[in-house]
């Protein structure tokens, strides 16, 4: 289970980058566009598709990684079971607070595509392509907060980093 855990942030990691280069490509080909005067609609609804999906994509692999933004000070200062108990109650409320976000954006999802709702630009998408891309984001997200609440209750989580550790020289 572990591997498949940890294949799956990579995964979500990887199309977070390949998002990005769809941004990149989107935005080539509009300067191209308009450079060489042939019409590419749609290219910036794309992008912004593209842009959403690398930010919910990166979710799961970014706080597997220890990348979210920790305020540690209060951690800090507590230790043994006073520490374990707030770990647990942060953990606990990220697991609730990502389980609603993967909630309602599959529900969004599902809205869209039972409503047949398309995007209002030229492009005409149906919604519910683009917005895929953020529930299953946002489903990866929660399933690496209770992957970690799990961890925390077995003592096997690694710990966060603090930023106060030293710094790598090579």
């Amino acid at each position: 289970m572990r591997k498949f855990l940890d294949g799956l942030y990579a995964a979500s990691g990887w199309l977070a980058g390949l998002s990005m280069i769809g941004v990149l490509l989107m935005v080539l080909l509009t300067i191209f566009s308009r450079f060489f005067g042939f019409a590419a609609p749609g290219t910036d609804a794309y992008a912004g598709y593209a842009m959403a999906g690398a930010g919910f994509l990166a979710l799961a692999s970014t706080l597997k990684k220890g990348e979210h933004i920790r305020v540690t000070l209060v951690l800090g200062m507590l230790g043994g079971k006073a520490r374990k108990v707030l770990e647990l109650a942060a953990l606990l409320v990220a697991v609730l607070l990502s389980g609603f976000l993967a909630f309602y954006s599959a529900r969004l999802v599902w809205q869209s595509w039972e409503y047949h709702d398309i995007s209002v630009g030229i492009d005409a998408t149906p919604l519910w392509i683009p917005q895929i891309v953020m529930a299953v984001g946002t489903l990866i997200f929660f399933i690496a907060f209770v992957d970690e609440f799990i961890l925390e209750i077995l003592g096997r989580r690694q710990a966060a980093p603090t930023g106060e550790e030293e710094p790598h020289h090579e």
